[in-house]
């Protein structure tokens, strides 16, 4: 099933979960045309003390005041959907700091933390229960079986969804085989779900994988996302990029595009992004241009770029579709000459 990305039409197509009724992701996708969502979970949580050696999971239990702030900072900057603090939540992950065994107590509390912050915003705000990759290689290349992969992602996708998860967010995924993998899940817990990719060698994610198959897997799926796209990769440019192609593809489904704040450098033992707010905000308005429905940051993303990303946002009208030269002109360039080959 296509999905129209034109405001309005969730209403009319949308019967994730079974209901009746739209999922809350898509009903606000109907209502407005681009919604922002927030920046870098990680590059956030660094600059409130965490620790290399820290999983940042573990600060659900251990720093409940920290992830409320993570959130509010988020919304406060003006963000309609922000993250949970989950992305390393799945058992492969959390096995490596030995807690394999709080998979489920910490992606819950990570979804309820979000969820008193969000009803709490005075306005509509979606929480995305947040999936990042397993970290283990799929088979046949690596050992870890499509079922247990099933298995990680659905035992951290149920624990989201009680802590009050309005939708999964699966990103940074590398392998078709785990995007499936993620999109059966989401199935199994019956939940709505949106889904990005990384691409991040010369348009191509580490395995291999082009925008335009990712855009072809979308609608093959027997459960397709309720909005997908980029995340993360090289810089803001080649994201844009990236996205262009998903654009082409012309299967309409909303778009998303959460691209770093920059490029990363090494000073004094700490990365700092070179993204300025002001950069970011040109990147939201371009890739608002491009056709991108869900605008949001990704690392180096601190609420001083989104705050700039929404003012830019509501004050600046929309223009025509930005070129490839426009988007070098303002965002600093492309990291390769070509995008998926």
């Amino acid at each position: 099933m296509i999905i129209d990305s034109r405001p309005g039409a969730a209403l009319s197509h949308c019967r994730t979960r079974g209901l009746q009724t739209p999922d809350p992701l898509s009903q606000l996708l109907a209502r407005r045309d681009w919604l922002m969502a927030d920046g870098a979970t990680g590059t956030n949580l660094f600059n409130m003390g965490l620790t290399p050696n820290e999983a940042p999971e573990l600060w659900n239990s251990r720093h409940p005041d920290r992830v409320r702030r993570l959130y509010r900072d988020a919304v406060d900057s003006g963000a309609d959907l922000f993250l949970t603090n989950t992305f390393g939540g799945n058992a492969s992950r959390l096995g490596l700091r030995k807690a394999a065994d709080q998979v489920r107590d910490l992606n819950r509390a990570g979804a309820a933390l979000a969820r008193e912050v969000a009803d709490a915003a005075g306005r509509k705000v979606i929480v995305a229960g947040n999936i990042g990759p397993t970290g283990e290689i799929m088979a046949p290349v690596g050992s870890l079986s499509h079922a247990r992969a099933v298995e990680m992602f659905h035992e951290q996708a149920d624990a989201l969804k009680e802590g009050g998860a309005d939708v999964l967010w699966v990103e940074t995924i590398g392998c078709d085989r785990e995007f499936r993998a993620a999109a059966e899940a989401a199935r199994l817990a019956d939940m709505p779900w949106c889904g990005m990719m990384s691409f991040d060698t010369a348009g191509r994610t580490i395995m291999g994988v082009t925008s335009a198959q990712l855009s072809a897997l979308v609608e093959r799926l027997p459960n397709p996302p309720v909005a997908y796209g980029a995340n993360c990769g090289v810089g803001a440019a080649d994201l844009l990029r990236t996205v262009r192609d998903f654009v082409a593809s012309g299967n309409e489904r909303p778009i998303i595009a959460k691209g770093n704040a920059g490029v990363p450098r090494l000073e004094g033992g700490h990365l700092h992004y070179d993204g300025t707010p002001a950069i970011m905000a040109d990147y939201a308005c371009l890739a608002r241009d491009s056709g991108v429905r869900i605008i949001g940051g990704c690392c180096g993303t601190t609420p001083a770029h989104l705050r700039a990303m929404r003012e830019a946002l509501e004050s600046r009208a929309p223009g025509p579709r930005p070129s490839l030269e426009e988007i070098a002109e303002r965002l600093g360039g492309f990291s390769s000459l070509g995008d998926g080959f």
